[in-house]
């Protein structure tokens, strides 16, 4: 990977899938998160408070905000791939199932 462009490198960008061929606007992980029923709880923070929150040292906070967006970035993403068929809804639950409990 290391000798890779980023672009030589296979991978879906979900920022990309979701703007709906939209090249000005995005749509929120919140809002989809919403929209699919996937609970998106992050507490008090929100992406635009990271740098106010690091300069007061709420780090733990910064964390357990970054976790949610990864854990609801992956559920997007199991969605994503149940609706295109490329998993069972077995699969799919059982993924989904673990990870919440993570």
């Amino acid at each position: 990977l290391f000798s890779k462009k980023p672009w030589e490198i296979p991978h879906l960008d979900t920022l990309e899938l979701w703007k709906f061929g939209d090249y000005k606007h995005f749509t929120s992980l919140k809002l989809m998160c919403k929209v699919l029923g996937i609970p998106s709880s992050k507490g008090d923070i929100d992406g635009s408070q990271v740098a106010e929150f690091y300069r007061a040292g709420r780090i733990q906070e910064i964390a357990d905000y970054c976790v949610t967006d990864v854990i609801n970035t992956y559920r997007l993403w199991l969605r994503h791939e149940l609706f295109k068929g490329e998993i069972g809804e077995d699969s799919f639950n059982k993924s989904n199932s673990s990870i919440i409990s993570f």
